[in-house]
């Protein structure tokens, strides 16, 4: 490619990342203007006009139903704070063993858990209510926790960076010096493999997070509920009671801010790695 095509072109990539990250971040910004504004202004002004009343719908949306909106972040903290560790834990341990193990049908798990990645989670829902009512476990805790510790993805995941982060010639040293498969296991593979275990635990935990369909099969005590199924049973009572609208937008403005500030917090494992690697090179 001549000089002067790609000085002619060279800013097209910048366009498109621009316009991509502009069409992402529109909802962002109208639910950001939109939470500042009354009942009476969201119906009345325009789009990106902001109010004066983001403060008076915090309050009021901290008053909802004796802090109900409260309860239901914490049910979602809950689900996938857990869930996401959880899963972690389990994606590591189990992408190590199928990354550095040679044994009988390791192949066939890998293709399967391959397969689990293609099927989405909502055809896997019904399913598991299905299994889960047969052991009593439905409008519990459990019904939304358990099914989110599995991750096919991110076992997927672990494996792939487990091949490519722990060398073999550190694990046949280690054995050498006669450390046990655990010893080596929590004390050399895990440690590099963090920066990867941090990315499984993001994805899930933004999964779960984000889950609207098992909790709306699972669960029918509202006490029980996430954020994501708190705030669609607020939405439906907002066909009656108008007002309402202007807390479900609130609402999900404040349950955004979590994620926001999960990211900003692990991202820096993405860089400590990003300058390893730089180095290693």
């Amino acid at each position: 490619m001549s000089a002067a095509v790609r000085a002619r072109w060279g800013g097209f990539p910048t366009v498109v990342l621009l316009l991509g990250a502009a069409y992402c971040l529109f909802p962002v910004a109208w639910v950001l203007v939109a939470a500042t504004k009354s009942s009476g202004e969201l119906f009345s002004t325009t789009t990106f006009s902001p109010g004066s009343s983001l403060v008076a719908n915090l309050v009021e949306l901290n008053g909802y139903r004796d802090g109900m909106f409260w309860q239901w972040m914490a049910n979602s903290a809950l689900y996938a704070g857990v869930g996401a560790l959880l899963s972690a834990a389990l994606s590591g341990v189990t992408g190590y063993a199928l990354a550095k193990y040679a044994f009988p049908g390791r192949a066939l798990i890998f293709n399967t858990l391959l397969a689990g990645v293609l099927v989405p989670a909502v055809v896997l829902a019904i399913p598991q209510y299905l299994l889960l009512s047969k052991v009593g476990l439905t409008d519990t805790y459990l019904s939304v926790l358990v099914p989110g510790v599995i991750s096919p993805y991110g076992i997927y995941l672990a494996r792939v960076y487990a091949g490519a982060a722990v060398p073999e010639d550190v694990v046949e040293a280690a054995r050498t010096d006669g450390a046990g498969e655990l010893r080596i296991l929590t004390s050399i593979a895990l440690p590099m493999m963090v920066p990867g275990l941090v990315t499984v635990f993001l994805f899930q935990f933004v999964s779960i997070w984000n889950n609207f369909m098992l909790p709306y099969i699972m669960l029918g005590d509202d006490g029980k509920f996430p954020i994501t199924l708190g705030l669609y049973t607020m939405l439906k009572q907002g066909n009656t009671t108008p007002a309402l609208y202007t807390l479900v937008i609130t609402g999900a403005l404040v349950s955004v801010l979590p994620l926001i500030a999960l990211f900003l917090t692990l991202q820096r494992y993405w860089r400590i790695d990003l300058l390893s690697g730089a180095v290693k090179t």
